[in-house]
């Protein structure tokens, strides 16, 4: 039972120019999939690439939805099955329309201070890094999951409560002008974009091409909002033109340059944690964070930078992210059983690209093994790379030297130019899918290995993970996590 729905009858039937067909439950929140429906959700019927939302509107008012919100010349095939909101339009998916009414809405209503997160690579980590942070300092509603396109984030703004202070939203994109309607929904008043890196260069002429669609995000910032944005990169300046020719009031840099505005001036890397002495707009702030990488500590700068901007208590911020986590496929840790010892398991398999993989490489570098241990990285194909995507497989190579892999296992054909590149000291197996590799790497493993799975996610990596959660997971608990000083 909800005190405060998420939406009243007349908000609804006023935001999407609906009517309601019976008396719906009070509504708590949204969904487009039955499998993840929560009683009292709201269920738009939209189209999918695949499955139309309306076959599953019955199911979806059977498990408990508030209503379902249906094309209004099919809210007749409904009748008896629950209450429907039946929106009209000529579009081609009039209630993907609605759900976006829906959620613009939910931005003119709300008194919160919304921020928007891109980029190549860690824009999901940072959006929660940011939801952990803000929701110690008051109510925070963020992006689930990856919720960052364009039905994620019309779904994300229709399920934000009135009463939230803080709003985080990711924004993603695979091709140039994608970010921009996005943003124009979310109309952020700080605006984050972490890095620039070669991901989806298949569809983008340049590197600089990519900047400029990242940069799409601060043109949605209201007046007098705050770009954040990494001075490390090289893509820096092009990016700041981009927040220049915005509505912006300024511009905060984030980094380890010595003109950042939030610095980095140490980061101390362990296995388990970093820490991090920094500057933020000249104000001295060191702090742990609780989730290990070179790259999750620079981010965190530009958790710092954002809640600087939003005038957001540092300190307290400074003392939650010793709390921070890595979410399932993104660094979480388990412990697996093998036989009266335990390997390491570094779950990485949420996509991949050769930014992301080094990163993922330098983090298991820093793992501690057992003895005998050794430290395995098993790599699906990187997609979207276009005619480089040999190079950039190949490449990695160095970067499995550099971090002292001893042993690589690869699934696809572009991850077996890596393997070949290998010298065979270091080779494991090389196979054409990832569920070819669970026997061979089950078989290889012993106690005292660390393993890291990573790989775009169509090549299904998580699989893996999985596979040897299944068959060897010990306690749960993070290996490295619960051997650390209290």
């Amino acid at each position: 039972m909800i005190d405060t729905p998420l939406w009243t009858p007349d908000a609804l039937e006023a935001a999407t120019g609906g009517r309601l067909v019976g008396a719906p439950k009070p509504v708590s929140g949204a969904s487009i999939d039955t499998r993840t429906l929560k009683p009292g959700d709201l269920f738009f019927a939209i189209r999918g690439d695949a499955r139309d939302g309306h076959d599953f509107v019955r199911d979806a008012l059977s498990r408990g939805a508030s209503a379902a919100v249906v094309a209004a010349d099919r809210a007749g095939e409904f009748a008896g099955a629950g209450a429907v909101l039946a929106v009209p339009g000529a579009a081609a998916d009039p209630v993907l329309d609605a759900m976006r009414a829906l959620g613009l809405a939910a931005r003119a209503r709300t008194q919160a201070q919304i921020v928007a997160v891109t980029g190549s690579v860690g824009k999901t980590g940072t959006k929660e890094a940011l939801r952990h942070v803000l929701s110690a300092q008051g109510p925070t509603h963020a992006s689930a999951a990856s919720y960052n396109n364009h039905w994620g984030v019309p779904l994300t703004l229709a399920r934000m409560p009135q009463a939230s202070r803080y709003g985080v939203f990711e924004i993603g994109m695979n091709h140039g002008a994608e970010i921009l309607p996005l943003v124009a929904q979310v109309r952020p008043d700080v605006a984050l974009v972490t890095t620039v890196e070669p991901v989806h260069i298949e569809h983008f002429r340049s590197l600089s091409a990519i900047a400029d669609a990242k940069g799409e995000i601060f043109s949605g910032l209201s007046a007098g909002g705050v770009a954040v944005i990494n001075r490390d990169n090289p893509s820096f300046s092009r990016l700041a033109a981009h927040a220049q020719a915005s509505k912006a009031g300024r511009i905060v840099s984030f980094g380890e340059h010595p003109e950042a505005d939030v610095r980095a001036n140490r980061i101390v890397l362990r296995p388990d944690l970093s820490v991090v002495d920094a500057s933020v707009m000249g104000i001295p702030v060191t702090y742990q964070l609780g989730t290990p990488g070179r790259h999750v500590a620079m981010n965190s700068l530009g958790v710092m930078a954002v809640i600087h901007a939003l005038g957001a208590d540092l300190a307290r911020a400074a003392l939650s992210l010793a709390g921070l986590r890595p979410p399932v496929g993104r660094g979480e840790r388990t412990a697996l059983r093998i036989g009266e010892g335990e390997a390491f398991l570094v779950d990485e398999s949420y996509n991949a690209n050769p930014a992301s993989v080094r990163a993922a490489l330098a983090t298991l570098a820093a793992v501690e093994t057992g003895p005998r241990g050794r430290r395995i990285a098993v790599l699906g194909d990187m997609l979207e790379l276009g005619a480089s995507s040999e190079e950039h497989h190949r490449g990695l190579a160095q970067a499995v030297e550099a971090a002292g892999i001893d042993t690589v296992f690869t699934a696809g054909p572009m991850m077996r130019h890596l393997f070949e590149a290998l010298p065979v000291s270091r080779r494991g197996v090389a196979a054409a899918t990832s569920a070819d590799l669970v026997e061979p790497l089950s078989g290889a493993l012993r106690a005292g290995d660390a393993v890291m799975v990573k790989g775009s996610n169509s090549i299904r990596m998580g699989g893996i993970v999985e596979a040897l959660k299944g068959r060897y997971a010990a306690d749960g608990r993070d290996p490295l996590l619960s051997a650390a000083p209290r």
